[in-house]
């Protein structure tokens, strides 16, 4: 009897996701000849059609997603077995797979480097995106870990609290608004006001807030990325409601500003989390105890040297 090989399971895996031979090769770094080839091979040991084409696009006929569904859960027990293997040989390796939303990428690097500084065989694949897409790659099993504000309620997780998460109004320093004492949330949404897509994490602060304050939720602009939103608040087109992490290289170069507004910046936590029904690798769970154990002091850490510099040029 013939047996499936990884790299089969991996293409139908990979053709699945991307829905096109093309983008499945590119991403194994691959020819599409080959991957056509082992996608064959693959019908022939199952002896049914996996795959369909459907216009431009290749989808799974209902026998590929039973395939699917195998494929994925035989290369997950491969992982697992391999670190186990290693965990009895004292190793510490393995990959850690983890996704964080767009406003944590500025968070990751210390918490990271110091543990795969001390694990040099730990290889480490970081996925970063927005809170829609760091969900579905936890409900698909592509992340381990996720780090998040707010774990989501579509999926079943174990969710730690390891650090607070510090978010603020910002401004140009050369905003009207920055000299203004006594400012107040109607000041702030009268001076068009951008913030992230629903569901983001500082969407959903600043919407308790205003709901709070008994404001309606109407906002100037919904910006889709960070980047952007600092963009326009440095120029002077609006104001913003951002993470401090996010922020730090612009308060260094005197482009942005936290306004000042009582309870300015306000704070939320940071999660870590991994899904309920799901063990994780050894790898992953030792980074969960690492973040648990000493992110608050490294976050903190990292944010003391922006509140350092926000208090000398509030001075100045």
């Amino acid at each position: 009897m013939q047996y499936p090989s990884f790299r089969q399971l991996q293409s139908l895996i990979l053709v699945a996701r991307h829905e096109s031979v093309s983008r499945a090769a590119d991403a194994m770094h691959v020819t599409q000849p080959a991957i056509s080839l082992q996608l064959r091979t693959l019908e022939d040991i199952a002896g049914i059609a996996l795959t369909r084409k459907v216009g431009r696009n290749i989808q799974l006929t209902a026998a590929g997603e039973v395939m699917l569904d195998f494929s994925e859960r035989m290369l997950r027990l491969w992982q697992q077995a391999e670190e186990e293997l290693a965990a009895l040989q004292g190793v510490t390796s393995g990959t850690l797979r983890i996704g964080a939303v767009t406003t944590a990428e500025h968070l990751l690097p210390p918490l990271l480097v110091p543990f795969t500084m001390k694990r040099p065989d730990v290889h480490l694949k970081l996925q970063v995106g927005n809170r829609a897409e760091i969900i579905s790659m936890l409900a698909r099993h592509e992340i381990d870990l996720a780090i998040m504000g707010t774990p989501p309620r579509e999926l079943r997780t174990n969710a730690a609290r390891f650090a607070r998460h510090p978010m603020a109004f910002v401004a140009s320093p050369a905003h009207p608004l920055m000299k203004k004492k006594r400012l107040t949330l109607a000041d702030i949404k009268g001076a068009n006001l951008m913030v992230r897509e629903r569901g983001s994490g500082t969407r959903t602060a600043v919407e308790r807030l205003l709901r709070d304050a008994g404001h309606p939720l109407e906002f100037g602009s919904e910006v889709s990325s960070n980047e952007a939103i600092k963009r326009m608040v440095s120029a002077g087109l609006g104001l913003g409601f951002l993470s401090v992490h996010a922020c730090g290289l612009e308060f260094e170069a005197g482009l942005l500003a936290i306004l000042p507004m009582a309870g300015n910046p306000v704070e939320a936590d940071w999660q870590i989390m991994h899904l309920t029904d799901q063990p994780i690798p050894k790898v992953a769970a030792s980074f969960q105890e690492f973040v648990i154990e000493k992110g608050q002091d490294l976050v903190a850490r990292e944010l003391e040297s922006v509140y350092k510099l926000l208090g000398r040029r509030k001075k100045v």
